[in-house]
This record gives structure tokens, sequence and C-alpha cells, in this order.
């Protein structure tokens, strides 16, 4: 079995995020327009005598001292499944903020899998595995799929996205973690209703406003627990060129859209250094 490298592990962004219910084993259900930016981690796997990970990157920190790394679970459930002994040594580089509202443990779980199927030549039904990819969390299988799309359930179902425009988008996080589970719980109010799906947006500015219509139902929530969400949204929000800036999934990071590349780099120079960022392209199709 040869070394490989995998794709990248693409932090994902909601643009929009309403919850819509609750099932009766306290999950909420979603519709969410997620798509992928170009701020990936890298996981890359080789044989092994036993199953290894080894955590590189700026991000690799706060991860180090777990014991059950999501990347070591994804490894395990895809060795059972498939009856084998989970042999590999994984290494991860962290470049996505760890409890972001990014997605990124997802999106290493997901690259993982990909990676591992290959390298231990699982013989597995993409339905099977996209299953696999669900028991391992509610933002798995979009991170598996890699691609724009409408999410609606748990996260688990997920359908094409519209046609969107070419955009830039410059993520942006005062540098605190935001764990799910707690904005979840500290989330108020009623659901949103349900709505149906949009054709598409000739233009980035008709895409800003359905986002804006549709909003993120999780802002006030976040921002009870972490106020400093307040001062990168204004930010943000007054920043050159800037079409719309809103927080992405359960925060703490939040997202502004450009027109060009160029445009959100500037806007990137005029915030607080001690704000994390990254400005780059959001991939559309």
């Amino acid at each position: 079995m040869a070394d490989r490298a995998v794709p990248l592990a693409r932090a994902k962004v909601n643009l929009w995020l309403n919850v819509v219910g609750r099932r009766t084993d306290g999950y909420h259900l979603l519709d969410s327009l997620v798509a992928f930016t170009d701020l990936a981690d890298e996981i890359d796997v080789s044989a092994a005598p036993d199953l290894t990970l080894e955590i590189a990157g700026p991000g690799a920190g706060s991860l180090r001292g777990e014991a059950d790394n999501l990347v070591l679970r994804a490894a395990r459930l895809l060795a059972g499944r498939a009856g084998l002994a989970p042999r590999a040594v994984l290494r991860l580089t962290k470049h996505i903020p760890v409890a972001a509202g990014l997605g990124g443990g997802s999106a290493d779980a997901a690259a993982a899998l990909l990676a591992l199927v290959d390298l231990w030549r699982v013989a597995m039904p993409e339905e099977e595995l996209f299953d696999l990819a669900a028991e391992l969390g509610a933002d798995v299988p979009m991170c598996l799929a890699g691609r724009p799309a409408l999410v609606a359930g748990v996260g688990e179902r997920l359908a094409p996205a519209p046609r969107m425009p070419p955009c830039a988008i410059l993520l942006v996080n005062p540098g605190l973690p935001l764990p799910t589970p707690q904005v979840f719980a500290a989330r108020q109010g009623s659901f949103s209703a349900e709505r149906p799906a949009p054709g598409g947006w000739p233009d980035l500015a008709s895409l800003g406003r359905e986002i804006a219509a549709r909003g993120n139902d999780l802002t006030d929530a976040a921002v009870s627990l972490r106020p400093e969400i307040t001062s990168v949204l204004q930010a943000l929000r007054g920043s050159q060129g800037v079409v719309h800036a809103a927080m992405s999934g359960s925060g703490a990071t939040c997202f502004g859209l450009y027109e060009t590349v160029e445009a959100a780099r500037h806007a990137a120079a005029t915030l607080p250094s001690s704000w994390w960022r990254h400005a780059g392209q959001l991939a559309t199709s």
C-alpha cells in the first residue's frame, strides 16, 4: 500500500443558517446554504503497524491533548465497518481555527475517510460512506461532499446549491473558541419557517440580499456568549467593498463577501492585529 496525499480539508461557511425545528432526540433541524473556502487543513496518510495521529501547524496546540480526535474516530469507524485492523499514521496540518464555526474537525474527518478508503483499498458504496460520515457528526457528510450545498435535516440531507456568482471572502475570528453545543443551548425564541429553495443568483449583490433576508439564527446566542462577535461584524460591515457580512455557523468566525480577493485583503489589513483573519476565494461550484 503506497503513501497517499489526500484532497485538502476545506473550511466550510454557512452563508445562511436557519433553525427550523428540533427532533425528539434534541438535535436541531436546519436550513442552510453551505460553501467552501480556500482555507484548508492538510492530511496525509501512510501505512503503519498501528494507528497514530500527528498534528502540526498553527492551529495544532489546542488539539494535541485530545485523546479521541475526530480523525482517529473516523479511522476506527471505517476500519470496523470494513472489517480491517486500523493501521496507519495520519498527519494533520491544522490551519482552520478550532471551535470557530468553520467545520474544521468535520472537514478533517471527511478527508481522513477519503484517504483511508484509498490507502486500505476499501470497497464501499458511496451511500454507505455518507452514512458512516453522518455517524461522526452532522457536518461530516457535507464536508465529504465538499461542494456548495443546500443543507437540511440535522446536516445529513444535501442538495446541490443553486448557481452562485464567483466571489471572494474574508474570514475573521476575534481569537475566541466557541463550542457549538453551547451556542445551541443558549439559543432562544421560536423556529424559523422553512422556505422554498431559490433558483440561483445572477450576481453577488442578489446573493447578498438573499443571505441577509435569511440570516443566521444562532447569531444572538453566539453574541450572548462572545460579545466580541459584535465588534467583528461591525468592522466587516463598515469595510470598503463589502457586499454582505454575517456570522458563519455557530461562530465566532464571521465573514464578509467581496467582488475580488484584492478587496478582501484590503479590508483584512484594516482590522485589529489581534484578530485572526483569512482573505481568499469562496468556491461557488
